[in-house]
């Protein structure tokens, strides 16, 4: 089985952190095939950021669909989601949506814990967007400037687990989720000191993106995910444009 870790982000150091984490937890046979953006930001943090990122994504998914057995959008947030979903024909598994899919089977109400203030009215509205608001505790964010992206886990980590502790105790949480491509792997360190179940972000996505091959579910051709009918195009990246024109099919 190859999985797509698609990073719509540009910083290939969190795209690697996310492919050792999610390949340490993947079944025997299951390959991870990292894919980094080539531009955009280093992290998305705004509604414009995702919505370039959501782009980016489809760009990519483009050219890598006919590769893999199922993709992974590697962003909490997952910018590009539903798109994705309708436009391919493979499993696209959203990071932030198997996170707290995963974390409702593992209890009643999830708290959300993140690196930085500029994330929560996007994961805020991520949560809507799932139908997953009255499962969701709260979102907890850092408000202290970090020095790298891809070490704010580690520089971070004692921080975060206070508000993973003050998540439990202030906001009822029976399970917390560490948000945010560069906290993969946190969880893992951490357990021991957070008296609730911590779902990795990475280690959620591989599994259930595991579990929908293997479950072989075939690709709509009715209701809202269906693939759109062909559309004439105007400079998009080739790809993309064959796919919107039904020209690679």
């Amino acid at each position: 089985m190859k999985l797509l870790l698609l990073n719509p982000n540009t910083s290939t150091s969190v795209t690697q952190l996310m492919t050792d984490v999610g390949q340490r937890a993947a079944a025997p046979g299951t390959e991870l095939i990292p894919c980094t953006a080539t531009r955009g930001v280093p992290y998305i943090a705004t509604r414009t950021e995702a919505q370039i990122g959501g782009a980016i994504a489809l760009e990519m998914l483009a050219e890598q669909h006919t590769k893999v057995d199922a993709a992974i959008i590697a962003a909490f947030g997952d910018p590009g989601l539903f798109a994705a979903r309708e436009t391919f024909d493979i499993p696209v598994i959203g990071m932030a949506e198997a996170a707290m899919l995963t974390a409702c089977m593992a209890g009643r109400r999830f708290a959300i814990v993140t690196f930085a203030q500029a994330l929560g009215p996007w994961y805020e509205e991520c949560v809507r967007d799932h139908g997953l608001r009255e499962r969701c505790a709260g979102i907890r964010m850092l408000d202290t400037p970090f020095k790298a992206i891809s070490e704010v886990g580690t520089e971070k980590e004692d921080l975060l687990v206070e508000l993973a502790q003050r998540a439990i105790v202030e906001d009822d949480a029976d399970v917390l989720i560490f948000a945010g491509a560069p906290l993969s792997g946190l969880a893992e360190r951490v357990a021991d000191r957070i008296p609730v179940p911590v779902v990795d972000q990475v280690v959620a996505a591989v599994k259930q993106a595991e579990a929908l091959v293997a479950l072989r579910l075939r690709k709509a051709t009715a209701g809202t995910f269906r693939r759109p009918a062909a559309k004439p195009t105007l400079g998009l990246a080739g790809a993309l444009a064959a796919r919107l024109e039904h020209r690679d099919s």
